[in-house]
């Protein structure tokens, strides 16, 4: 990987991580009051996944998949006003955290309901399929989804018809509250693509060269033709599955084990490695959070939406809502 590359990755993954910070900080104060799914220690497997695409390649993800969204190039301006449900939000701040969509950065679907975005990619896998305009499709999900059934389905289908589309799994061990070996029998999630003679990978999601590579592949060979790949990228969720949420299931093993295999450290191991210096990693992360301060003002100044947005983009023709029932 190049330096230009890693360098990408690298910004992804600290915008990703920085962003976090500053939602928990906005919540610990007061400032914002939401349902919030930290994805902390998901940051370098989402970043490096994205870096492999191009920004006009489609996205699905889910409501735990707001660094999805950031490394895959959404506006943290439009997010954090949708997220803060301002009329300026990507959504004019109708969908919230669990709905962010945002097609002008290839972000198509957030959806609340596990696995459900799985045959929604298939959709727009077949449709670029269909129009030969070469985009590649990723859907990003956990370990908990592939026990729905739609995950099966999906894979069949997208293997049958040799779709453009890459199930990204994030395997951080846990579905919810729940350990993977306590809801799952198989070794790992890469196991269940033998079922539908898929390609699919397990890859160390902390390690920024190998995480890449897998995806680069996969993304090469889907745009070339060569059908889907599941990609299982093992991380870890470094605090529990929603904001305040209680973590006293976790083990001590587990939680030494995670902090071992943090992939901010080793990213910035591996930068320092790779000849960066330590003012320029700095001068990175002091832009990133400029912008992130910048965006939480953008949001916090904007409007709510109006009561005349009660109807629209729900009725084909615009109705007011002072006339509907009328």
């Amino acid at each position: 990987m190049d330096r230009e590359k890693l360098l990408d990755i690298y910004t992804r993954t600290m915008r990703v991580a920085r962003s976090d910070e500053k939602f928990r900080s906005l919540l610990m104060t007061g400032k914002l009051a939401v349902l919030y799914y930290t994805y902390r220690g998901q940051e370098l497997a989402s970043a490096a996944m994205m870096a492999a695409l191009e920004p006009s390649d489609y996205l699905v993800t889910t409501y735990r998949g707001q660094h999805d969204q950031i490394a895959k190039g959404v506006p943290l301006d439009l997010l954090y006003a949708e997220i803060a449900g301002r009329a300026t939000g990507t959504c004019k701040g109708k969908g919230g955290p669990m709905h962010i969509t945002h097609p002008a950065s290839g972000v198509m679907v957030t959806t609340g309901v596990v696995g459900s975005g799985l045959p929604i990619a298939n959709g727009l896998a077949l449709a670029s399929q269909n129009r030969g305009d070469k985009r590649v499709t990723v859907t990003c999900f956990g370990d908990g989804a592939t026990n729905i059934g739609a995950f099966h389905e999906a894979m069949n289908m997208a293997q049958l018809w040799q779709l453009p589309v890459i199930f990204f799994c994030q395997n951080n061990r846990y579905g919810e509250h729940t350990a993977f070996a306590d809801h799952t029998k198989v070794q790992s999630i890469a196991q269940r693509a033998e079922a539908y003679n898929m390609r699919a990978v397990t890859v160390d999601g902390n390690d920024a060269e190998a995480m890449y590579a897998v995806a680069k592949e996969a993304v090469d060979r889907a745009r070339a033709g060569e059908g889907p790949t599941l990609i299982e990228a093992m991380c870890y969720r470094m605090l529990g599955h929603f904001f305040g949420a209680d973590f006293s299931y976790m083990p001590p093993e587990h939680l030494a084990e995670m902090a071992a295999a943090d992939p901010l450290p080793r990213l910035r191991t591996l930068m320092l490695e790779r000849q960066f210096t330590e003012a320029e990693l700095d001068a990175i992360v002091a832009d990133i959070d400029a912008e992130l301060d910048a965006a939480a003002e953008f949001a916090f100044a904007s409007p709510l939406p109006g009561p005349e947005e009660l109807t629209l983009d729900v009725f084909e023709e615009p109705v007011l809502a002072g006339e509907y029932g009328s």
